[in-house]
């Protein structure tokens, strides 16, 4: 198994223990079903919905929902290309751009920022900005364009569909002065996908070309087939920014997926996070966190203090030198008066407390 597999399983595990999938919930909307069901051969039925795998497998085969749409998708995925950072060298730092006017309208909720903040977290990559913008042209060239000069690893989230304002692709085209050209295999992909489905038969010659615009990509771009289910490829530009769309499932899916092919941080790299409870408030505690941090700069040890509704405060620690953050955990467990607990009792703790709002 690639050595990147064995991380993701652990991060792919925690996520399904403590989240819920944006599949089933209530919010995952008719349109977000319809547009999955037009990137991949996943079931659009949330109850049915695969979880993110970890690794391409060696052999998928998942039909499409309904009785005219039985396709099946064996693709091949793309072999592991060169580092693109250069031989001997990792991500250190990410950064996401989201991009829509759904999100700053209030419209969608944005999913993919909170699951990649995590992802990198499990990864040890550490997440510097997230940004949310519209789709302008303006404004998705000077962001990518300034994000790919600052960190090692820039995502996109949003905007690659068939309609007027998926103009993600077009716009990182213009960013990095590279023409829009079709790309052949990814067409055959989406052809060979779609092309049991009832309304490709009734499209006219304008609404076929809406659904090829999904393959309109940069010309020098790296594109990468990371699932055999998928016929969208995640398009990577300057050997820095990937590309993704913005449903949450399939964002997920693909974030996992491409994994084998990032040149990611040694296991070493892996920063551990302990958290102590007390109920105490956080004025009588906040002297003693204000000199702790400052003793901790040097250690590279961050401090954080997070109260939770009617409880008490969560103080947080994290830090690449796993032994000084235990150490560090058991004096602050002493300082406050509170105790270590695990992430799973935080999440209890939080969604109580979430509860007794509503009350």
């Amino acid at each position: 198994m690639h050595p990147a597999a064995n991380r993701l399983l652990g991060f792919s595990n925690h996520i399904c223990r403590t989240t819920r999938s944006p599949i089933a919930g209530a919010a995952f909307t008719t349109s977000s079903k319809q547009r999955l069901a037009q990137f991949s051969s996943m079931p659009s039925s949330p109850s049915s919905s695969p979880s993110p795998s970890m690794v391409p497998p060696p052999s998928v085969s998942v039909s499409d929902s309904g009785p005219l749409n039985n396709v099946q998708a064996n693709f091949d995925v793309s072999p592991m290309p060169k580092n693109p950072l250069g031989e001997g060298r990792y991500i250190r730092t990410a950064a996401a751009l989201i991009i829509g006017d759904e999100i700053l309208n209030g419209k969608t909720h944005d999913k993919n920022s909170n699951y990649f903040a995590r992802y990198c977290f499990e990864q040890g990559i550490e997440l510097k900005r997230i940004e949310v913008i519209a789709d302008d042209e303006a404004e998705i060239i000077e962001a990518s364009r300034r994000m790919v000069r600052n960190y090692d690893f820039v995502i996109t989230s949003g905007g690659i569909g068939p309609t007027h304002d998926d103009i993600t692709y077009a716009s990182l085209a213009k960013a990095f002065d590279q023409p829009l050209a079709h790309h052949p295999e990814c067409l055959r992909r989406m052809d060979e996908m779609i092309r049991h489905r009832p309304w490709v038969a009734i499209q006219n010659e304008e609404q076929r070309e809406a659904t090829r615009r999904m393959a309109l990509f940069p010309s020098q771009a790296e594109v990468l087939f990371i699932a055999r289910d998928v016929w969208v490829p995640v398009v990577r530009l300057e050997g820095k920014l990937c590309i993704f769309p913005g449903i949450p499932a399939l964002f997920q899916k693909m974030i996992n997926g491409l994994t084998p092919f990032l040149p990611l941080p040694p296991l070493s790299e892996k920063p551990l996070r302990m958290q102590i409870f007390t109920s105490r408030p956080e004025s009588l505690i906040a002297p003693y966190l204000t000199a702790l941090q400052a003793r901790m700069k040097a250690y590279g040890i961050q401090v954080g203090s997070y109260p939770v509704l009617a409880q008490g405060v969560y103080v947080s620690l994290i830090g690449r030198d796993r032994d000084k953050v235990q150490d560090v955990a058991k004096e602050v467990e002493t300082e406050v008066v509170g105790k270590i607990v695990t992430e799973e009792e935080v999440k209890r703790r939080k969604d109580d407390s979430k509860q007794q709002a509503k009350i």
